[in-house]
């Protein structure tokens, strides 16, 4: 699936959720969800700095593709995480570094998080934008 099409698919799946209680209802689902992240990638070095919860995010390039893993000591961040590695995971690099991350606005996801929270989104996106960049630039 295309970055796209998967946004598409969580504003379907959001546009079913009545109130903002049961979206953080089914995005605390989402991080419950998560595949854990190996133990060993719990360092420093993975910690995503600008959150307020403590984020770990572990990246590696199979093929020419991304793979995420990612966990959070805070479960409705881990909710957050979930949300954009199912869009970015499994992904090449220049598809990450040109995606145009609407569905944060579409569900209105940031305008329903804390300042903090809000910062905390835009730090992973950025981290993993970061990631895609590095893996590109080994590439060519």
């Amino acid at each position: 699936m295309t970055i796209k099409e998967i946004q598409e698919e969580i504003i379907d799946e959001f546009s079913f959720l009545e109130d903002w209680m049961e979206r953080y209802e089914y995005m605390i689902e989402l991080g419950k969800s998560l595949p854990m992240i190996k133990d060993e990638f719990k360092t420093e070095s993975n910690l995503i700095s600008g959150c307020q919860s403590k984020v770990w995010l572990q990246s590696e390039i199979d093929g020419d593709k991304i793979k995420f893993t990612a966990d959070s000591d805070a479960i409705l961040t881990k909710g957050i995480v979930a949300l954009l590695l199912r869009v970015f995971n499994n992904q090449k690099p220049k598809d990450i570094l040109d995606a145009d991350l609407y569905f944060v606005d579409k569900i209105g996801l940031k305008e329903h998080l804390s300042p903090t929270r809000a910062n905390g989104l835009v730090s992973m996106i950025k981290q993993i934008k970061l990631y895609a960049l590095a893996f590109q630039s080994k590439m060519s």
